[in-house]
């Protein structure tokens, strides 16, 4: 809907009247509010109020005027250059993630208003995947949880969902082989990613020692496992669904704790016994955004193949000549079994990158001339790590 012309308000004289310079002189004289005072507050806040309004009509004013609207209301990598840029520009005191979280709410909230987005994703609410969600998309979007990756993936099919965030992999446990399942099965195809740092927390309602079980996911207690084993020896672990499910027991069960996110301690008010209880201190999990649209190049893509090639000595060897002939840089690489009485793999393979560049569009139909199966399960955006 196009916004309505602001009518022009009347231009006053550049000369004041000597009564009006008077008023003006005096009231110039009168102090201040002083700094942090609640009449100073009052007076900033309807200054912010006024510009991020304006913010968000200016906004819906450039989505409205452009004829693709999907393109219009996704842009992944403008988003993360505008998000990159505010936080390079931040001179604080707020930390980076407050003021990259006003500036996501501001886009998720106009973009919905003018035309409504639903994402799914691998849920509950407060779970990882949840997070990669709203940093993409934002709160204001339609958030729609479900149970297991392929709900995630037949939703989008069946046009119920216009997005889904999933799991890709991460980078202690490697793939996600769920995910990677689903893409032989479904026509979808990858339009986006969040690479995020995940930060495992210990928490309770009690103290650690009184702790004799602690829930989470597999992946989870598997990303913690040390830790756990040399501070938490006492406790058992138990697998469960989800880190959210995790927290919800250890909010009702007595002795119980969680391995989950801040997220989850503030959502079931736990506290934080132990923070940053990965291993690895570079726990990254990179999760995808799914569709059935493509994205065009930025410059700065990733292009993701699913390749079956034959069975036979020197297949692979053949298949990934054609990347270094090209001078294309492999960034992943994974195989997976053929199911069913087929013997042989399927590979997915990530590279630098965009489909419609010519050295990668040459090597893809090199591929495909050696391939019993090939996809290009889409080109887009690198992400940054967030986190």
């Amino acid at each position: 809907m196009a916004s309505k012309p602001v009518p022009k308000k009347p231009v006053k004289n550049s000369v004041a009247p000597a009564s009006a310079k008077s008023a003006t002189s005096s009231a110039s004289s009168a102090p201040s509010a002083p700094a942090g005072s609640a009449s100073e507050i009052a007076r900033m806040d309807g200054e912010i109020l006024k510009l991020i309004n304006r913010r968000a009509a200016a906004t819906a004013k450039v989505i409205e005027s452009d004829p693709n609207w999907w393109s219009a209301t996704y842009d992944p990598r403008a988003d993360d250059d505008l998000l990159k840029r505010i936080e390079s520009e931040n001179p604080g005191p707020l930390p980076s993630d407050a003021v990259r979280g006003v500036f996501r709410q501001i886009l998720s909230a106009v973009r919905n208003r003018v035309r409504p987005r639903r994402v799914t994703y691998l849920g509950p609410a407060f779970s990882f995947t949840h997070m990669a969600a709203v940093e993409r998309f934002g709160e204001s979007s339609d958030l729609i949880p479900v149970n297991t990756i392929a709900a995630v993936f037949e939703e989008v099919n069946r046009g119920h969902a216009d997005f889904g965030v999933v799991p890709i992999e991460n980078s202690t446990d490697g793939r996600i082989i769920d995910t990677l399942d689903m893409f032989t099965r479904l026509p979808l195809r990858i339009c986006g990613e969040i690479q995020l740092c995940i930060h495992h927390n210990l928490l309770g309602k009690v103290s650690r020692g009184e702790i004799n079980e602690v829930y989470s996911k597999p992946q989870a207690l598997s990303q913690c496992r040390d830790w756990l084993s040399r501070n938490m020896p006492q406790a058992r672990l138990i697998e469960v669904t989800s880190t959210s499910t995790a927290a919800q027991l250890a909010r009702d069960k007595p002795g119980a704790g969680a391995i989950a996110s801040r997220q989850a301690a503030v959502e079931y008010g736990l506290q934080i016994l132990a923070d940053s209880v990965e291993d690895n201190k570079n726990n990254v999990t990179r999760f995808a955004m799914i569709g059935d649209k493509p994205v065009g190049p930025t410059g700065r893509d990733r292009t993701s193949i699913l390749l079956q090639i034959g069975d036979k000595p020197g297949a692979l060897s053949d298949a990934l000549a054609s990347f270094k002939l090209n001078k294309i840089n492999l960034t992943w690489i994974e195989s997976f079994p053929l199911r069913g009485a087929e013997s042989g793999y399927i590979f997915f393979i990530d590279c630098e990158g965009h489909a419609k560049d010519a050295k990668v569009k040459r090597t893809l139909d090199e591929l495909a001339r050696l391939a019993v199966r090939m996809e290009v399960l889409g080109s887009y955006p690198r992400s940054e790590m967030i986190g």
